[in-house]
């Protein structure tokens, strides 16, 4: 592997662990763009780039999910009663989506990555916190949530927490509760996403070497070696840093790396 390519995924963990710590968005966001033009520099096939950054994102997720888990779970806020509810749909919704991604052509998955990023972009710049109008559904409404957020998030490489925790505080929950809950959902996602990605990549022909079905593992190694790490420094410095203004900060910086990424395919 060349030197650049090496410290650009180390640099890329510390920079994903961070910000997933700090403010709490998915690490997709991030990932998917540099990873999709990383990759393109290495000259893997147009035909399956996004495929290969999706599933890459989302298999180095899973201990960065672990982490942020655990970190919350510590502090006893995760409400696992609605995690239990919710993950069965979870689980079916992202890995039949991960189906539905092998499928796509990598224009369609980057447009639809860069309309979710929008959204998501949006979502941190105005800040908007949706107002409680209901009460956390049954067995059958988590159930249906959890296919819905858990396939998008198998298409974008996040951890669901764009779309969980907006759920989860129309539903009355607090947020703090519903941003630790979405940490524990997160780990589920990514663990059905990269199962989802491994089984849909393999045999598939023109994939570079050291990779398993989709999933390029010296990317993933590097940017969990360093992610993991950083997700509790981001998470300690959110009480100390203005993270409202920050997240505007984010929001172009997925804007920009969305459009990267459209340059990169298209």
């Amino acid at each position: 592997m060349e030197w650049y390519l090496l410290v650009s995924f180390l640099a890329l963990g510390l920079v994903v662990g961070f910000a997933a710590g700090l403010l709490g968005i998915g690490g997709g966001g991030i990932m998917v763009p540099v990873l999709t033009a990383l990759f393109v520099a290495q000259g893997f096939s147009t035909e399956h780039v996004v495929h290969i950054a999706l599933a890459t994102s989302m298999a180095a997720i899973v201990p960065t999910a672990f982490s942020s888990m655990r970190a919350h779970h510590a502090k006893q806020a995760v409400q696992w009663a609605v995690v239990q509810r919710i993950t069965p749909g979870i689980l079916l919704g992202t890995f039949a989506a991960t189906f539905l991604a092998a499928v796509l052509s990598t224009h369609a998955l980057a447009w639809f990555f860069a309309a979710f990023m929008a959204y998501v972009a949006v979502q941190m710049w105005l800040n908007i916190k949706p107002k409680p109008h209901r009460e956390l559904p049954g067995m059958a409404g988590l159930s249906v949530a959890g296919l819905v957020i858990g396939g998008v998030s198998a298409l974008v490489a996040i951890g669901g927490g764009s779309l969980s925790v907006p759920y989860m505080m129309w539903c009355n929950i607090d947020v703090r509760k519903a941003i630790a809950t979405s940490a524990g959902i997160g780990l589920p996602i990514a663990i059905a996403g990269t199962v989802g990605y491994l089984v849909n990549g393999w045999g598939q022909v023109g994939l570079p070497d050291y990779t398993i079905g989709f999933v390029y593992w010296p990317a993933v190694l590097l940017i969990a070696l360093t992610s993991f790490f950083t997700t509790r420094l981001g998470a300690n410095l959110a009480h100390t840093l203005p993270v409202a203004a920050l997240k505007k900060v984010f929001a172009v910086l997925l804007m920009l790396l969305s459009a990267k990424m459209l340059h990169s395919v298209l």
